[in-house]
């Protein structure tokens, strides 16, 4: 049995696609404060086919977690169409890394603190978990059908 621990807190909207169905699912009634173990079956995790060389397929998960805070923003509205900076519907690794340093220097204030340049020194093994899990058919792009985050223009 692998153990990873993160010791770093990951803020994500809850039921928008943006993790595991287990996560979604598990998280949904707690309170600030409360640490909870989330023991999640494949089919709510990465199911068989596992995550890169990191999750094998068929994996239970196991997470010990703790609710610190919840965010009143509102949601992002096409996250898909915010990626694809040469609108052709498909995601390449270029355009998944530059979103993905825009957000952590957003959240940083817009300046690049110590925590921030650490998340961007990891951020390659991070693009390459989220091709694991997005590139269902492994051409190197992320499909709008393929992209479980919010695709969709609210109302």
């Amino acid at each position: 049995m692998a153990r990873f621990d993160r010791d770093q807190p990951f803020t994500f909207q809850l039921g928008a696609g943006q993790v595991i169905k287990g996560w979604d699912q598990g998280l949904t009634d707690m309170c600030v404060g409360e640490k909870r173990m989330l023991t999640i079956p494949p089919e709510l995790g990465y199911g068989d086919r596992g995550a890169g060389n990191v999750i094998p397929g068929g994996a239970t998960l196991v997470f010990d977690v703790e609710l610190i805070n919840i965010g009143d923003s509102p949601p992002t509205t096409n996250v898909f169409k915010e990626i694809d900076e040469n609108k052709d519907m498909q995601l390449s690794r270029e355009e998944v890394s530059e979103y993905l340093k825009k957000q952590m220097v957003a959240a940083d204030g817009g300046q690049e603190s110590e925590d921030i340049k650490n998340m961007i020194a990891e951020h390659d093994k991070l693009v390459e978990e989220i091709f694991q899990h997005e590139d269902k058919d492994k051409n190197g792009y992320i499909s709008h059908d393929e992209f479980s985050g919010p695709k969709h223009d609210e109302l």
